[in-house]
């Protein structure tokens, strides 16, 4: 399904680490919200451009970094079937785009990305279309 709404950072932030690696991530490393997960492309990308980056520590694939005036995140599943964008806008806020799986739009919902009006214009976009 296509996505294309306006999100904070916190919550794409949110969004990855329940994707990816909330099982495994440090406590102190949830609550800090300059810290991300990024992974190699070939686990399915992530990844965080900011201005400033510094590593922090490896989990397995998972590579978490504190950073800081973040400029945009791509995100791809593992499967490759999920690819997002988030670009930043102004300030905290974004702009979120591209292919999500039915596995993917259930975190979005979760982490609040998506509501369920977006699903409502979403189905009113297929019936207009039909």
């Amino acid at each position: 399904m296509k996505v294309d709404v306006l999100c904070k950072l916190s919550e794409f932030r949110w969004f990855m680490i329940i994707s990816t690696c909330h099982s495994f991530t440090p406590p102190d490393f949830l609550r800090d919200e300059s810290v991300f997960p990024e992974r190699p492309k070939t686990q399915g990308t992530m990844y965080v451009e900011a201005e400033d980056k510094v590593t922090l520590k490896r989990i397995g694939a998972i590579t978490f970094a504190r950073v800081s005036e973040v400029l945009g995140i791509i995100y791809t599943s593992k499967s490759g079937r999920t690819q997002l964008r988030w670009r930043s806008v102004r300030d905290d806020m974004g702009r979120l785009t591209g292919d999500a799986t039915t596995h993917s739009l259930v975190n979005l919902f979760t982490t609040q990305i998506l509501d369920e009006s977006y699903v409502e214009e979403v189905k009113a976009g297929f019936v207009e279309s039909e």
